[in-house]
């Protein structure tokens, strides 16, 4: 099983690593041979052994509680240094416990000299290996958290884009299915007969509509002002055709104009408050659209229908699915018995 902190199952790592940077930190680091003085021992590997396992479990978990604390790509940057601090400090200090219990042990209590080395190569010999032990840790350990998380990234990229293009083209065919199209056109054959000139600036708008879906079909972005200029010409068939049952409210400062925002998002939202909630005279719904610390505020009044309402597969989730291609940033939603609201991030691209 994958350990998600780790990136990988390091179950062979351990049983297979610490022996083997047992056995070979001896040789490198303190000249031991098997055919001469000093001679590689059983108690010099299991020594060792015991001092790679303290390192090595003590780093592991330094490098897990680090990802913990520092989860995010942009945090990896703090996370690298105050990991390689902490691991470099728990391992000196470690080092040197350990070299001074095993004095006290081995060459003060049993009276069993180690070698005929001196103090202070000892302790350059411990700490050298000690610290080659601990980087070795981090080295096998970061390469494969690193390969892990940008495979799952790739492959959550690779999801994700294949799930906004769907989305967009959902939006589409939601747009002109035959529901839809069929309201239009009943408003406009009300409106014909009393107010041509209305019914001539119904056309208009709805060909607007169309035409915007039409062109930012295949955008992964686009400046909120098209968004809020599209939205105006779906606001204007909505008066229409819901007369004063409908209020909407866009009160967004023109300098948010350049911020980019996925398309159609706010004419799915529009869609999904008309689809879900009551409209009439005695319970008209308010749509407020406008900003709050750089992020973009849909809300309209809770008053939801009692009847099943058929879903068009289009929902929030495509919406979050789809702001995740362009940042960390998330979407909340927020439901309370009085009102409904969607925060979006605006993206500065």
């Amino acid at each position: 099983m994958v350990n998600k902190r780790i990136g990988f199952n390091d179950t062979w790592v351990l049983l297979i690593g610490i022996p083997f940077s047992a056995f070979i930190i001896p040789i490198v680091f303190n000249g031991v041979r098997f055919t001469r003085e000093p001679l590689y021992t059983p108690r010099i590997f299991f020594i060792a052994l015991f001092y790679t396992v303290v390192l090595w479990v003590g780093n592991r978990y330094i490098m897990i509680c680090a990802r913990k604390k520092y989860p995010l790509f942009d945090d990896v940057k703090r996370r690298i240094i105050t990991q390689s601090v902490v691991m470099f400090l728990f391992t000196i200090i470690v080092c040197n416990l350990l070299g001074f219990a095993e004095f006290q042990i081995i060459e003060v209590w049993l009276q069993y000299p180690c070698t005929n080395r001196s103090p202070i190569d000892k302790l350059i010999e411990g700490n050298s290996a000690s610290l080659f032990c601990s980087l070795t840790v981090s080295a096998i350990y970061e390469s494969k958290y690193f390969m892990h998380e940008l495979k799952s990234s790739v492959e959550e990229k690779e999801l994700l884009k294949r799930e906004a293009l769907q989305s967009q083209l959902n939006a589409l065919k939601t747009q002109i299915n035959p529901h839809f199209l069929f309201n239009n056109l009943n408003t406009l054959s009300a409106i014909i007969p009393d107010n041509p000139q209305q019914a001539v600036d119904f056309v208009q708008q709805l060909s607007k509509v169309y035409r915007h879906i039409l062109t930012v079909k295949d955008e992964e972005h686009i400046p909120l002002e098209n968004e809020l200029e599209v939205l105006e010409s779906y606001s204007f068939l909505l008066k229409t055709r819901f007369e004063d049952n409908i209020n909407i409210s866009i009160n967004v400062p023109s300098e948010y104009y350049s911020f980019q925002i996925p398309p159609l998002c706010l004419q799915l939202l529009m869609e999904n408050a008309i689809k879900h909630n009551i409209i009439s005279t005695d319970k008209p719904l308010y749509i407020e659209i406008y900003v709050v610390n750089n992020e973009l505020v849909f809300k309209n009044n809770l008053q939801k229908k009692i009847q099943a309402v058929d879903s068009t597969g289009i929902g929030l989730n495509n919406i979050k699915n789809r702001m995740k291609l362009l940042t960390d940033k998330p979407v909340e939603i927020k439901q309370t018995d009085i009102y409904f609201a969607v925060t979006i991030p605006l993206l500065s691209i």
